[in-house]
C-alpha cells in the first residue's frame, strides 16, 4: 500500500510541490510520475484524512484532489481547507463525472475540473496555470 511521502531534502525547493490525494494506486502512481517527469516535486496521499493528518507539514503549492474518495470526499476535503483559511489551488479529477459532480466541485472551488481520462497536457497546463 502506498503511504503518504513527503519529499525528499535532497530535492531542489525552488520548484512547484504538488500534492496528489487519490485512493487509485495505479493512478497515483501514474500521476506522480507525470508530474516528476515535467519537473514537479510531489507528495502523495491515498486518503482525505491522510493529507489533512499531515498538511501542516505539507510544501505543497497546488493539490490534485480525486473527487470519490474513500472516506472524507476530495470535495469535502477542501470545503474543510477553504473553511480553515487555506487558499491552496486545487484541481479536481474524476471518474465519476456528471453535471451535479462538476457543480459541486466548481462551487467548492477549483481551478481545474478534469473528467477521467485526461490528457497528461491538460492537467500540466492546469497547474501552471497563473494563480487568478
Amino acid at each position: 500500500m502506498l503511504e503518504a511521502r513527503k519529499p525528499e531534502a535532497t530535492m531542489v525547493t525552488d520548484k512547484k510541490v504538488v500534492a496528489i490525494v487519490e485512493d487509485d494506486p495505479s493512478m497515483l502512481v501514474g500521476v506522480g510520475r507525470l508530474l516528476r517527469a515535467h519537473g514537479f516535486v510531489t507528495e502523495i496521499y491515498t486518503s482525505a484524512e491522510a493529507f489533512l493528518e499531515r498538511s501542516a507539514a505539507s510544501d505543497a503549492t497546488c493539490l490534485i484532489l480525486d473527487i470519490h474518495l474513500g472516506g472524507i470526499s476530495g470535495i469535502d476535503l477542501r470545503r474543510r481547507l477553504a473553511a480553515a483559511g487555506s487558499r491552496l489551488p486545487v484541481i479536481f479529477m474524476t471518474a465519476g463525472d456528471s453535471e451535479k459532480i462538476q457543480k459541486e466541485a466548481i462551487e467548492a472551488g477549483c481551478i481545474a475540473y478534469l473528467p477521467k481520462p485526461f490528457p497528461s497536457r491538460q492537467l500540466i497546463d492546469a497547474i501552471r496555470k497563473p494563480a487568478s
